[in-house]
């Protein structure tokens, strides 16, 4: 159950005309991610003192680019969001401005910190860095990418890809200190500098989603 600080007509868009857009997408962002990540914006919006209604949206849109090229999904998605007039019923194109830049900016390998609040907001609520959630998401993208690929070069890939985001050398920003995600990342990073550790995890969540 959302806030019921959302307006609900909005709310009512949003989860018959954007949530569903999600159903096309890979087990990794998916509806239920969408859905988190919407949970925590809100709640953060909350906390912060924003407009919720704005980081409602801006979490329900945030992915749509995934329709298009993933490399520049975030590009993409905010741009979807700047285009759908029906916005308009509910935000100034003021307001809607700064939507599209906090979707732009909510990518992970971002360069620059969010531009706003709204664009940090959605950052900290995309970034759920619980290990086990990290682990099997990012397994779950490489099985529906790579199918081809075997168990050892899945490791291989996961074990690189897990140094590159998440490692203390990692691109991953956490723009709100203080949050779980922080205390979580660095969990992550004792596993990722342990292998020993990291490989039994692996083969369990790997087998597990194989069989799924």
């Amino acid at each position: 159950m959302i806030d019921n600080s959302v307006s609900l007509d909005l709310m009512e868009f949003v989860e018959q005309s954007i949530l569903p857009r999600y159903n096309e997408f890979d087990k990794a962002h998916n509806i239920a991610h969408a859905t988190q990540v919407i949970r925590k914006s809100v709640a953060m919006a909350k906390t912060f003192g924003a407009d919720v209604n704005m980081a409602y949206v801006i979490a329900a849109y945030h992915d749509l680019g995934l329709e298009g090229p993933r490399a520049i999904h975030h590009v993409t998605s905010g741009k979807i969001l700047e285009a759908d007039r029906r916005l308009g019923r509910w935000f100034t194109a003021a307001q809607i401005k700064v939507m599209r830049e906090a979707v732009e900016d909510h990518r992970a390998s971002a360069s620059h910190a969010p531009r706003s609040l709204y664009g940090k907001i959605v950052a900290e609520a995309d970034r759920n860095l619980e290990p086990e959630t990290v682990i099997r998401r990012t397994i779950q993208f490489g099985i529906a990418h790579y199918p081809e690929k075997s168990k050892e070069e899945h490791w291989k890939r996961f074990m690189e890809h897990m140094n590159s985001k998440y490692s203390i050398h990692g691109y991953v920003k956490l723009w709100l200190p203080g949050s779980d995600n922080e205390r979580n990342l660095n969990q992550l990073r004792e596993l990722i500098a342990t292998p020993s550790r990291m490989r039994p995890l692996f083969d369990r969540i790997f087998d597990e989603e194989r069989k799924a």
